[in-house]
C-alpha cells in the first residue's frame, strides 16, 4: 500500500489532489513515451557505433602491421625522427553540437590538413613508413567520429537512467500516493457526511417529539 499524503482532509484539497493526480499521470505518460523514444535511437545509435568500431579496429591492425613493419626496417632513432617530423601540415578538429531527444550530443569532424608533405625525408625511411601514415590519415577521421559517437551513447545512456528514475518515481511513488490520499480523503469525507447526515436526523426527531 502506498503512502498516503499527510494533508487535511477536505473537499478543497480533495480537489487539489485531483488536479495533482491528472498532471502526474500526463508526465508520467511523457516521460515514458520520451523514454522509449530515448532508448529506441539508443539501440540503433549502438549498432551503428559498434559498426564503426570493428570497421575502425580492423583498419587499426592495418596501421600498426604497417608501423611494425617499419620498425623492423629502419634504424630506431631515425624511424623516432621522421614520426616526430612527419604531417607537414596541423589537423583540427571541429565540434558541433546536436540535440537528440532532448539530450545535447557532441558530433566530431576533421578538418583536413591543407599539406600533403610527409614531413620528412625518404633517403633512410622505408614504403612501410609511408603506407602506415597513410592509412592512419586515411583512419582519422573516422576514429575522431567514433569518439563523438561514444561519447553521445555514454550522455544518452545517462539520460534514459534520469528518465527512468522519474518514470519509476512516479509511477510506484507519486500516483500511487495521491489515489491513496484520494481515497482516503473521499473516505473521511463520506464518514462526515454520514455523521451529519445522521445528527440532522436525531436533531429532526428531537424536534418532533416535542
Amino acid at each position: 500500500m502506498a503512502n498516503k499524503l499527510n494533508v487535511n482532509p477536505n473537499r478543497m484539497m480533495l480537489n487539489v489532489i485531483k488536479r495533482r493526480l491528472v498532471a502526474a499521470k500526463r508526465g508520467h505518460k511523457l516521460l515514458k513515451d520520451k523514454q522509449d523514444a530515448l532508448i529506441k535511437e539508443f539501440l540503433q545509435k549502438a549498432r551503428d557505433a559498434t559498426e564503426l568500431r570493428e570497421k575502425v579496429e580492423a583498419a587499426l591492425i592495418d596501421c600498426y602491421r604497417s608501423f611494425l613493419m617499419a620498425r623492423a626496417q629502419m634504424v630506431p632513432a631515425i624511424l623516432e625522427q621522421s614520426l616526430m617530423m612527419a604531417g607537414g601540415g596541423e589537423t583540427g578538429v571541429e565540434v558541433t553540437m546536436r540535440n537528440l531527444m532532448s539530450v545535447v550530443v557532441p558530433e566530431f569532424s576533421v578538418e583536413e590538413s591543407r599539406s600533403k608533405s610527409k614531413g620528412y625525408g625518404f633517403a633512410m625511411t622505408s614504403g612501410s613508413l609511408d603506407l602506415a601514415l597513410e592509412q592512419f590519415t586515411a583512419l582519422l577521421p573516422d576514429l575522431v567520429r567514433l569518439a563523438g559517437e561514444e561519447k553521445a551513447l555514454r550522455l544518452m545512456a545517462s539520460e534514459i537512467e534520469r528518465t527512468r528514475r522519474r518514470v519509476n518515481a512516479l509511477e510506484y511513488v507519486l500516483i500511487p500516493a495521491f489515489e491513496e490520499t484520494i481515497r482516503d480523503i473521499t473516505m473521511r469525507l463520506d464518514e462526515m457526511e454520514r455523521s451529519n447526515l445522521s445528527r440532522l436526523m436525531r436533531i429532526k426527531e428531537i424536534v418532533r417529539s416535542h
